[in-house]
């Protein structure tokens, strides 16, 4: 399940990172003449409202979301991390410090502070200012959850034999963490890269769905997610369903390769 999960999840970002070859066409190209059409040989999932490609639009889309999720958690992770690291050499008084910052950060909205945050940017903010933001917010904000599972892992592993023996010959706070410590922690670094990873896919896809996620013209899934506003609309053209399907099967590609990780247990 492990093995199947990573390939499919591979192939749908190799998929959008070369959508540029991938697609059949630009995601801004506009056929007049072919307004909500449906899909067809030219058109595989038909066109939207101002008659541009669908298909094309979730590839670039899929690489949009693909590529700044998986970073923004890569960042929080890399951030809770070092705070791991950092309560490992400090001690005590310096775990309890960084438990209580997680502790606040977890206490805050951070959805609702995406929403501010979003709501807050002018309405001619460029696709770029608006993706820096929303996922630079859910990095540095992101990094409590798996911080309070890194640190503790991290001082279950200072108090164990080999780091002991390490004390014991003369090594430094720095090495200890560094050679030691932090080595047998990455597994932990990665369970929770994957599990923040399909949380930031999300997040942005709520966002996109109330209009406050990455601006027009440029898509993401979230912002494809739009169409399904209308029931009648989906009634009437099914196939636009299929960036909600997209989203669904890698967030639960990401879940089976977490659950089926034997370290990440």
């Amino acid at each position: 399940m492990r093995t199947a999960a990573t390939i499919f999840l591979i192939s749908v970002f190799a998929t959008a990172l070369f959508a540029d070859y991938t697609a059949p066409y630009p995601f801004a190209a506009q056929f007049r003449e072919l307004p909500n059409a449906a899909a067809s040989g030219s058109h595989l999932l038909g066109t939207d409202a101002l008659g541009r490609d669908r298909l094309s639009r979730l590839l670039y889309g899929a690489r949009l979301s693909m590529l700044l999720a998986p970073a923004a958690a890569l960042g929080s992770v890399l951030l809770a991390l070092g705070f791991a690291l950092l309560a490992a050499m400090g001690g005590p008084w310096c775990e309890r410090l960084i438990l209580a910052a997680a502790d606040l950060f977890l206490s805050l909205p951070l959805f609702f502070l995406l929403l501010a945050a979003r709501a807050l940017l002018p309405l001619h903010t460029t696709a770029e200012t608006a993706a820096i933001v929303m996922f630079g917010l859910l990095a540095g904000l992101g990094w409590a959850g798996p911080a309070r599972v890194m640190v503790g892992a991290a001082k279950q592993f200072s108090r164990s034999d080999f780091v002991l023996f390490a004390k014991t010959c003369g090594h430094g706070r720095i090495r200890i963490a560094l050679v030691h410590i932090m080595p047998n922690i990455l597994p932990v670094a990665k369970a929770q890269f994957l599990i923040a990873t399909p949380s930031y896919l999300l997040a942005e896809a709520s966002l996109g769905l109330l209009g406050l996620g990455i601006p027009e013209p440029v898509p993401s899934w979230g912002s494809l997610l739009r169409e399904l506003e209308s029931v009648s609309a989906i009634t009437a053209n099914p196939w636009i369903l299929t960036p909600a399907l997209c989203l669904f099967l890698v967030v639960a590609g990401f879940h089976m390769a977490v659950s089926a990780d034997k370290t990440a247990v």
